[in-house]
């Protein structure tokens, strides 16, 4: 039912967007700026759910809250940064939009840093002393 409503909700902004589009461009860049927002808030009592049940399955296997949160964290990442991305490129500015998937890039690999150490020290400690 809710993914009825996102629709619905994206539908009407759509045509509302059309509509304002011809005589006022900069309303119709702002509702659907707001319409992608409100979407976004909409969601984050579901992304909260999932996080809760994450964090139980961590928990119960063991796995060191950090990493858990260092993987949300790039997740949190990925997704701002494509909505932002998503924004501006609505407003007509590829060139900006790419520099916001760069630097979400870039955050995603400074925040996976701890990850790839702890799983390389892991491949090199199962390996043989070599000689």
């Amino acid at each position: 039912m809710e993914m009825i409503q996102i629709v619905g909700l994206g539908l009407m902004a759509t045509v509302l967007i059309l509509v304002i589009r011809e005589q006022k461009p900069m309303f119709a860049f702002l509702l659907a700026a707001f319409t992608g927002l409100f979407i976004f808030l909409f969601m984050i009592g579901k992304i909260e759910a999932v996080i809760t049940v994450l964090e139980g399955l961590a928990d119960r296997s063991g796995i060191p809250t950090i990493y858990l949160k260092t993987i949300l964290k790039i997740i949190g990442i990925a997704y701002i940064a494509e909505f932002g991305a998503q924004i501006v490129r609505d407003a007509g500015q590829e060139s900006i939009a790419s520099k916001i998937e760069f630097a979400g890039k870039v955050l995603i690999l400074v925040m996976a840093i701890p990850i790839i150490s702890v799983i390389i020290e892991t491949v090199l400690g199962l390996l043989p002393a070599g000689g």
